[in-house]
């Protein structure tokens, strides 16, 4: 029984405030639910023992009719107890759940990210960018973003970190988030609700596919007509032998319905199978709509949700009949049991009468399952973006322009750092062919600049805000080329793994001067089916950290002069970072095409500092020599 969430509240106290605030309120209100809890426990316990000895002491005085009275009151008012107590449980474990949820923002905002999903599972070396800059792993974006509970939630928020959007989903999603993000009570309780539900993990698209497959029942009614006579049949039979008549009609009874058990066993055993992965999925579902379907929505996407699990033929909206599939499903939990499933399938065909249940409810609903799977899975994703930017008030909404490779940022900063005072950069390019080149010493910023601006390009192209003051960009490809290493078992170098690495960015430039990608990367992302649109064109932003670092340095230099003036020719722009001071002359030889940046450190005594600036121009002193001489290696000058 699902609690009400509190009242809309904006955001107007800080988040970690807010987060400290709720995690208080709803651990003492977990505490009340449990004192209650235990109470009712103890009224259950009380009652049980009064009706017990009421009943004993009324055979006692040979009162059979008052004993059979009492045991029947008992029983209803037993039942009533039961619900109570559960109901009173749902609400302690809801405000447990709620308080969890508060404790874990204030994890992330805190940076500590290892207790959460690192989404391993759609992590593909070969994808162009996931595994340089962290989007799945540990301490990861995945990480950060993630508030999803269903298998197919968790799908479509890693579908849309691994492809990007074209621009009208951007900013359907943006104008979703945007409604979503202020009320952190309603996405709580959101959340809240699908965790009463711990085993979501089953792919509901292998229940769905199953669901399509020939009814067991098709051609079978005369098996409809024994499901329908058998079982009184053999109930009153057994009620006979009790009384005391004859037990073989019982007999009889029971083992034609047993060999019926046993010749349609196989099926019995798939229906469950396939039943009992999805229930806590499928219940789950159903809370989180009906919380979704209460309310009234003002964004052009969530409205066409809010009307998709509202038109189905039925008439009915979505949460409705996924509670009906839901009891359904639970039904052939009695199988759990091994003697209460001997009772029921021996008496009353309980398998068989499930499946055919579940095939009638098939047949009222045709195909909408399938849609109502994929809404549930779409809100869960929005949510976690609209509680990311609820998270980070401070964040920007990202711009799309429609000048080509335009990346124009202020205040840019990487979203896996959680510094008080995480240094961030102003950044600008736009048009094709550009190349920023930037030099600096060892642990000056640079590599962690390149996943600066990728990541928060991830974030803009899936539609979720951006660490920045401000960021203005052209939907683009991004492609890196940053932490490519050996492969034994393909014999494999880590220089000839990078040389693949840009001969796959050479290859995805080449055509025509555009890159056409589809909108689903890889296979394990399972992109979301309404996101799916034909092929778009797409320019590439690539991100390019200490290129050809396994050679020596003049083919080093050589090789990154000419992969550069490749670039130039292509649908492309992107950053080069390198300790090749020598590369950064390339800005006279291709003006106004390449840009030099650099990233300095000043050396003060026996310490090296960094201020993490990104200054334009190429460096002015590298320290590696220092860094040698810190760690005992003698450098002679």
């Amino acid at each position: 029984m699902p609690v009400a969430s509190s009242a809309f509240r904006p955001l107007t106290v800080a988040p970690a405030e807010l987060f400290a605030e709720n995690l208080a309120a709803h651990t003492a209100q977990e505490q009340y639910y449990a004192g209650r809890h235990r109470v009712v426990a103890w009224v259950r316990l009380a009652a049980f023992g009064a009706s017990v000895a009421a009943v004993w002491l009324l055979f006692a005085r040979g009162q059979l009719g008052a004993a059979f009275a009492v045991v029947a009151v008992a029983y209803v008012v037993f039942l009533l107890l039961v619900r109570w107590h559960n109901a009173v449980g749902y609400q302690r474990e809801h405000y447990r759940l709620l308080a969890q949820l508060n404790q874990d923002e204030l994890l992330r905002l805190e940076g500590k990210l290892t207790g959460f999903d690192a989404g391993l599972r759609y992590l593909d070396a070969q994808h162009p960018y996931a595994a340089d800059l962290d989007v799945f792993g540990a301490h990861s974006l995945y990480q950060l973003l993630n508030r999803t509970t269903s298998r197919l939630g968790h799908d479509w928020l890693a579908g849309w970190l691994l492809a990007p959007a074209p621009p009208t989903v951007i900013a359907q999603r943006q104008q979703a988030v945007a409604e979503l993000a202020p009320d952190v009570a309603w996405q709580q309780e959101w959340q809240a609700r699908a965790r009463h539900y711990p085993k979501q993990d089953a792919d509901p698209r292998t229940f769905t596919e199953w669901l399509r497959q020939p009814d067991f029942f098709r051609g079978k009614g005369w098996l409809k007509v024994l499901l329908l006579g058998l079982p009184p049949v053999a109930v009153g039979s057994v009620a006979l032998w009790l009384l005391g008549y004859s037990a073989w009609p019982a007999l009889v009874a029971v083992l034609v319905l047993g060999g019926l058990n046993a010749v349609f066993g196989r099926a019995r055993a798939e229906y469950f199978r396939h039943s009992s992965s999805m229930r806590d999925a499928l219940r789950a579902t159903r809370d989180q709509l009906a919380w979704f379907e209460a309310q009234t929505w003002t964004s052009p996407r969530l409205r066409e949700l809010h009307a998709t699990v509202h038109a189905g033929a039925s008439q009915q909206p979505a949460s409705a009949l996924l509670g009906q599939l839901s009891r359904i499903t639970g039904l052939f939990s009695a199988r759990e049991s091994p003697l209460v499933a001997i009772i029921l399938n021996n008496l009353l065909l309980w398998d068989l009468w499930c499946m055919w249940q579940l095939e009638r409810w098939k047949t009222r609903l045709g195909g909408q399952l399938d849609a109502m799977l994929e809404v549930g899975a779409e809100l869960e994703a929005l949510v976690s973006l609209a509680g990311f930017q609820a998270a980070n008030p401070t964040y920007a909404t990202p711009e799309l322009s429609p000048t080509p490779l335009e990346v124009t940022a202020t205040g840019l900063g990487h979203p896996l750092i959680f510094a008080r005072q995480r240094i961030t950069n102003d950044f600008s390019t736009q048009g094709a062919g550009q190349t920023g080149v930037i030099t600096g010493s060892n642990m000056s910023g640079k590599s962690t600049f390149l996943r600066t601006v990728g990541l928060n390009m991830v974030l803009a192209q899936a539609g979720a805000a951006v660490c920045a003051r401000q960021l203005r960009l052209a939907p683009a490809q991004v492609y890196t080329a940053m932490r490519t290493q050996d492969n034994l078992a393909e014999s494999t170098s880590s220089f000839y793994a990078e040389l693949k690495r840009l001969r796959l960015l050479l290859q995805l430039t080449f055509n025509n001067d555009q890159l056409t990608i589809s909108s689903q990367q890889s296979t394990a992302t399972h992109q979301p089916a309404t996101d799916n649109e034909q092929p778009t064109t797409k320019p590439v932003f690539y991100l390019l950290d200490e290129i050809l670092k396994g050679t020596n340095s003049l083919d080093r230099h050589r090789g990154a002069q000419a992969l550069i003036r490749q670039l130039h020719e292509r649908q492309a722009s992107g950053l080069v970072s390198t300790h090749d001071l020598e590369l950064s002359a390339m800005a006279e030889e291709l003006p106004g095409a390449v840009t030099n940046y650099s990233f300095n450190s000043t050396i003060e005594g026996d310490e090296i500092r960094f201020d993490y600036r990104l200054t334009p121009g190429p460096c002015r002193e590298f320290n590696a020599s220092k860094l040698m001489q810190l760690m005992g290696i003698e450098v002679k000058w």
